[in-house]
């Protein structure tokens, strides 16, 4: 009996540290956020159908190849890595993904204010305007020539799937490295730490230190998490999301399922061990009574 009331002291004591101290220690260490808004509606809803064809030729009119490549419709980036990172300060995407990889109202809310859309109104303003230069139209319906350049990238995206790394490259590789996966950055370093006030971190144990959860907020609105970074907010529709994350666990984290697995297997041995061990408790001292 008192072996009994010993191992409910240990249990009451475990639970409230279970329960109590380290929810709380969580709540201070990774505050509560609103979850992941993949609808993008701070940055309102384009309610206009383009026109895919005339999207083309407004892409053109409006000098965007000027700083972007589409290299799947034989348009290369009009300068190299080196070049475009001393110019902008990060090298700009290649778009041949961008109708796949992104949401659409951020794509739209991007052409019209990169700024808002980014959502790095605290870093860039009209004495730091933003490499990315706001698009004003041609003259004619302002969000119809927007919605009409969303539907010619979203007409050349890729139809078939895109597999995670390329996910990741196109989505996250002009700033981040991937050491474990020898991925690196294609801007230059030190343009890059004048552009963004820091080097961006290597990800590839980016899963392990900060985990699933925290970036899929992380990544769809980096303010929420980290007041005042410079990191944009990336804009990436819910499934390309998923993507990166799953590729930055398979490469950082690779041994995830093995671990859990492990875990789960210790846990029923655990139970069994103490299981044996009371009832050879049992025994002895039955013998020695």
């Amino acid at each position: 009996m008192r072996e009994l009331k010993i191992l409910a002291v240990v249990i009451f004591f475990t639970a409230v540290v279970y329960w109590g101290v380290e929810p709380f220690a969580h709540s201070q260490m990774h505050p509560h956020v609103a979850p992941a808004d993949f609808a993008f509606k701070d940055l309102g809803a384009s309610d206009k159908k383009g026109d895919a064809t005339k999207g083309a030729e407004t892409f053109l009119s409006a000098g965007c190849t000027g700083c972007h490549g589409i290299a799947s419709q034989g348009m290369p980036a009009p300068m190299d890595n080196a070049s475009a990172s001393a110019t902008f300060g990060v090298v700009p995407p290649d778009l041949s993904t961008a109708g796949a990889l992104y949401d659409k109202n951020f794509l739209v809310a991007l052409i019209k204010n990169p700024t808002k859309a980014l959502n790095v109104e605290h870093k860039f303003n009209e004495t730091r305007p933003h490499p990315m230069i706001q698009f004003f139209g041609l003259g004619g319906d302002l969000d119809q020539e927007v919605a009409d350049i969303v539907a010619y990238l979203q007409s050349i995206a890729p139809v078939a799937p895109m597999d995670d790394k390329k996910v990741f490259a196109d989505a996250c590789q002009r700033c981040h490295d991937m050491k474990y996966d020898k991925i690196m950055s294609t801007t230059d370093k030190d343009a890059l730490k004048a552009y963004m006030g820091t080097i961006p971190p290597d990800l590839s144990m980016m899963i392990r230190s900060k985990g699933a959860e925290y970036l899929t907020t992380f990544i769809n609105n980096p303010q929420k998490q980290l007041a005042g970074t410079s990191m944009p907010r990336v804009g990436l529709s819910e499934k390309a999301q998923n993507q990166v994350i799953t590729y930055m666990e398979k490469v950082g984290d690779s041994k995830k399922a093995e671990r859990d697995d492990l875990g789960y297997k210790l846990i029923g041995y655990m139970a069994l061990f103490t299981l044996l061990a009371y009832l050879w408790k049992v025994k002895i001292w039955r013998e020695v009574h």
